[in-house]
C-alpha cells in the first residue's frame, strides 16, 4: 500500500491547525474570563532563548504551508509575520488552513521523490538544506510543525488553561 503525500502533508497539518485554531479560542476566552493582559500570553516563552508564543503560531503555520507547497511543487505564500492578538493569529491559522486545502492532490505526484532545496539564515550566511521530498516531510517539515505547535499547547499548560491531550489531537 502506498501513502499519499498529499495526505501525509496536508492531511495532517489541517487536523492539527483545526485543533490549534481551537486551542487559540480557548485561550482566547480564558485570558477575557480572567481579566489577563493577552500578552502575558500571546509574549509567553517557556526559556529566554525561545521564540513567544505568538511566533510559535507563526512557525507552526509556516512550516505547514511551506513543507505541503514545497511538496507540491510550488513556492509557499509569505505571510507578513505582524500578529499582535489572538485574533490575528487565528485568521493566520485559518488562512493557512485555506491554503493548505487548495493545494491539488495531483501536484502531489512524484512528491516523494521531488528535490526540495531550502536556504536557511541572513543573506550571506545562508545554509543550504537539500532534501529527497519523503525525507523532508519525515524528517523536516512535519518533526518541525509539531515541534512548534507543542510549544504552543506547553506554553498554554505552564500558564494555567485547562487543555489536554484530546484538545492537542482534536476529536
Amino acid at each position: 500500500m502506498t501513502i499519499s503525500m498529499h495526505n501525509a502533508s496536508v492531511g495532517v497539518y489541517v487536523q492539527l491547525l483545526k485543533n490549534l485554531g481551537i486551542i487559540l479560542d480557548k485561550a482566547e476566552k480564558w485570558v477575557a474570563e480572567r481579566k489577563l493582559d493577552p500578552n502575558a500570553i500571546l509574549q509567553s516563552r517557556l526559556a529566554p532563548d525561545m521564540f513567544t508564543f505568538t511566533r510559535q503560531v507563526q512557525i507552526a503555520t509556516d512550516m505547514a504551508k511551506g513543507t505541503s507547497a514545497r511538496l507540491a511543487g510550488q513556492d509557499p505564500p509569505g505571510y507578513a509575520d505582524t500578529e499582535t492578538t489572538f485574533a490575528e493569529l487565528k485568521a493566520r491559522v485559518e488562512k493557512t488552513i485555506a491554503y493548505l486545502e487548495s493545494l491539488p492532490v495531483a501536484a502531489f505526484a512524484g512528491a516523494e521523490d521531488r528535490a526540495i532545496t531550502l536556504k536557511l539564515g541572513p543573506p550571506g550566511q545562508q545554509k543550504v538544506l537539500e532534501f529527497v521530498g519523503l525525507n523532508y516531510l519525515q524528517g523536516f517539515g512535519t518533526p518541525n510543525v509539531y515541534f512548534h505547535y507543542s510549544i504552543v499547547y506547553a506554553l498554554l499548560r505552564h500558564n494555567g488553561l485547562d487543555i489536554g491531550k484530546r484538545d492537542y489531537i482534536g476529536g
